[in-house]
């Protein structure tokens, strides 16, 4: 299974690297994402993170989960996972973030690749890729940008969830 999800934000690489590895602020600045807690490490290093999201089925919203070991990349602006427990065990996850100006705008690429799933999940890997983990993944972009968008380059994430 593979997918890829990108978007342009109007922001400079840093703020977009910012709002993209300090996943613990993800719930209070996206409404899909229900909890997120790291287990070990912290979101400026990386570690163990369990992260809890709802994919929207009107009218319910299905609950998900997952844990990740998460890596973070100063230098490349960019943020690893793969998933250690939950559905999706094995699959690796990259957020890439690349400056298409000087300054602004940027281009956030998610990939996901899930290569062996367990054998009882490979007939479903498939349908999980586009109706949960694509689907998930362009709410998390979306709301991305416009949080970074409505609240400028210049501001704090820490000031915006607090």
């Amino acid at each position: 299974m593979y997918t890829r999800n990108e978007i342009t934000i109007n922001c400079d690489k840093e703020t977009a690297f910012r709002y993209a590895r300090q996943v613990e602020n993800w719930p209070a600045l996206l409404p899909h994402y229900r909890g997120v807690q790291f287990e070990q490490g912290g979101s400026d290093r990386g570690g163990l993170v369990m992260m809890r999201a709802v994919r929207p089925f009107k009218p319910f919203k299905w609950p998900v989960w997952w844990v990740s070991e998460m890596k973070v990349d100063e230098q490349l602006c960019s943020v690893y996972y793969k998933h250690v427990r939950g559905v999706t065990a094995g699959m690796e996850v990259e957020w890439l973030i690349e400056a298409l100006d000087e300054k602004e705008p940027v281009k956030v690429t998610i990939i996901h690749r899930w290569l062996q799933p367990p054998l009882g999940r490979r007939l479903a890997a498939d349908m999980i890729g586009e109706v949960f983990v694509y689907a998930i993944a362009d709410r998390t972009l979306q709301g991305l940008k416009q949080r970074i968008e409505e609240h400028g380059n210049e501001q704090d994430i820490q000031e915006e969830v607090g």
